[in-house]
């Protein structure tokens, strides 16, 4: 009796659940057909990637039940609506003619979202619960569906139309679909598991990669592009945006402004240089919540009421991290998606923030250790700047001085004569020293002196780069305090221009520049000159003159001059420019050689 029982209560728990499936409830037909189920069950677990795994299980679907069409439709996290469609026997342009996919709120598909159990009809437009087909649809008639579980919760749908040679899907058919969706799910299961595995394990890997490159040496802006290029990468984005804190004028709220964009090449997204500069205002509400340190997640950009820059219009889901250390925002990270890609998962966001944790902490470590090292080589110029003062100059001084009261007690003219040139050259010594010494205390980077000489040693050492050697350069007179403005900014592109002429035609191996801030013009003035002399092949006749025509140019609306020619000893090439150091009101106020101002560029000949 209690097993006759027993036995009842099993069949009838198995009529309930539709989904409660057994071998014995497997007809002849059907056993017949296992080998063939065998093989689509084995078919579909033999890969491990989860979209990959979708397509097999879609097509292998359609092969089992003889179907001409199938598809899987994967559900929202919320279960409401369709978050992804994968089909079968649709040509791309059919596809392109119906337009947008499904989205499961409406219809037979929306039916099955809502009563997940297996569904089988002979003509799907006979049924009142069908909302028929789009424009351009191929015709379908017969359909089969069966909703896929993976452990407890449901994962998505299989539907499968049009039986081939015109016949209904039978029940053999529906029983086969069934047990093929509970192995389906098992490989989804399993494809889901190696996915989010596989996932973090590029998250880990990214945020190392980044922590390295911006521990061993990467500076500034070339850091921020660092996290925006791995982040793009990782997060599968088309697009990677830095946003930093910037006060408004005045002085009330701070803006977020882009500062480093980096693109995929592969989307419509545009040129990242014109995402650059776009400023999120403060009184957005985005802005407002990213600079409390909270994380904002956007499914469209360009429908979020939230979304107020000229970017949005360009992308779809959007993630928006902040990069905070110490419960401060030193920087936003946005990784918008192209339209209509997917949302992102609840396990990327988790990912993505953690990552960006992981590059804000990175990137100021990584300021920590440059300050450290920046500190290290000024204490370490400081030093080498004192010793060359305190004692290589005082002994070259004191060694002039023995040659010049050697000189004048020397009876000998050719022996006075040598030690008078000796005497000038340990004064230009002392000259190279005294501004290696300036160098050596106020360095080359931007944060050094906008002074007239450390400007024109910046433009030494940036041309050393092309030339292969670094110029030498002797100044004479106080000319931070005698050289102004405008003639010291016409100098410099003076001196831009001489150098860049002297690399791309005279082949020289060395360039010597005097610059004299003590010299008198014809007229009278106080003036001062450079003078530039190379080793090259000289300025070749016949050759263009557009850049010595704008030395002259720059020089005479100083009240100066500029002329070329050969070296002291017949070779190379010699410039001398000379402007005054007042010049007049007039070009003081606004000099007329736009040119002049700019620092145009020409060839010398």
């Amino acid at each position: 009796m209690t097993d006759k029982k027993g036995t009842a209560d099993k069949a009838s728990t198995r009529a309930a659940d539709p989904t409660v499936l057994s071998f014995q409830d497997i007809s002849s037909r059907i056993t017949d057909r296992l080998p063939e189920l065998l093989e689509a069950v084995v078919s579909v677990g033999s890969g491990i990637g989860l979209h990959a795994t979708l397509r097999r299980i879609v097509e292998t679907a359609a092969e089992l039940a003889g179907a001409r069409y199938a598809g899987l439709g994967v559900l929202k996290p919320d279960a409401a609506a369709l978050a992804d469609f994968i089909t079968f026997g649709i040509s791309e342009e059919e596809a392109a003619a119906m337009g947008r996919l499904p989205d499961g709120h409406t219809g037979l598909l929306g039916e099955l979202i809502r009563h997940p159990v297996p569904l089988r009809l002979a003509d799907l437009k006979a049924d009142a619960r069908s909302s028929g087909l789009p424009p351009g649809h191929p015709p379908m008639h017969s359909f089969l569906g069966v909703p896929i579980r993976v452990h407890t919760e449901i994962f998505g749908n299989l539907y499968l139309t049009e039986k081939r040679g015109g016949a209904e899907f039978t029940d053999e058919d529906l029983r086969m679909l069934r047990i093929f969706a509970l192995e389906a799910g098992i490989a989804i299961g399993n494809a889901r598991v190696y996915e989010a595995t596989r996932q973090r394990e590029h998250w880990i890997s990214g945020s190392a990669a980044v922590t390295t490159a911006l521990l061993t040496g990467v500076e500034g802006s070339a850091a921020m592009d660092v996290v925006a290029a791995e982040a793009r990468k990782l997060a599968e984005a088309a697009a990677a945006l830095v946003l930093v804190p910037d006060r408004r004028q005045d002085g009330t709220e701070d803006d977020l402004v882009v500062v480093v964009a980096a693109a995929d090449d592969r989307t419509e997204t545009g040129d990242p240089g014109t995402m650059a500069g776009t400023v999120l205002t403060s009184d957005s509400p985005i802005a407002a919540q990213l600079l409390r340190g909270e994380p904002v997640f956007i499914n469209d950009c360009a429908t979020d009421p939230r979304t107020r820059t000229n970017l949005a219009s360009r992308f779809g889901p959007c993630m928006m991290l902040p990069l905070e250390n110490n419960d401060r925002v030193i920087g936003i990270l946005a990784l918008p998606r192209a339209h209509g890609a997917h949302h992102y998962t609840d396990a990327e966001r988790v990912l993505a923030t953690q990552f960006a944790k992981q590059a804000a902490l990175a990137l100021v470590l990584a300021d920590v250790q440059r300050d450290r090292e920046r500190l290290a080589v000024y204490q370490d110029r400081d030093r080498i700047a004192r010793d060359l003062h305190d004692l290589v100059i005082q002994r070259l001084f004191a060694t002039g001085l023995m040659l010049e009261g050697a000189g004048r007690r020397s009876r000998t003219p050719e022996v006075g004569e040598k030690i008078g040139q000796a005497v000038e050259e340990l004064d230009a010594t002392i000259q190279e020293v005294r501004t290696a010494v300036y160098a050596l205390h106020h360095g080359e980077d931007d944060d050094a002196p906008s002074g007239f000489r450390a400007r024109v040693l910046r433009e030494i050492g940036t041309a050393a780069v092309p030339l292969g050697f670094q110029p030498s350069v002797r100044f004479s007179g106080a000319v931070d305090t005698l050289v102004v403005e405008p003639t010291a900014r016409n100098l410099v592109a003076a001196l831009r221009e001489v150098l860049s002429n002297a690399f791309r035609h005279a082949r020289a191996s060395k360039i010597e520049v005097d610059i004299d801030a003590t010299v008198t013009l014809p007229d009278g003035r106080g003036g001062v000159r450079m003078t530039a002399t190379d080793d090259g092949v000289g300025i070749q006749e016949g050759g263009r003159r557009s850049g010595l025509r704008n030395l002259l140019r720059r020089a005479e609306a100083l009240g100066g001059t500029s002329t070329y020619g050969r070296g002291p000893d017949g070779s190379g090439t010699t410039v001398v420019w000379e402007a005054q150091l007042q010049p007049p009101e007039a070009v003081a106020a606004g000099p007329g050689s736009a040119r002049g101002v700019t620092g145009a560029s020409g060839d010398a000949g």
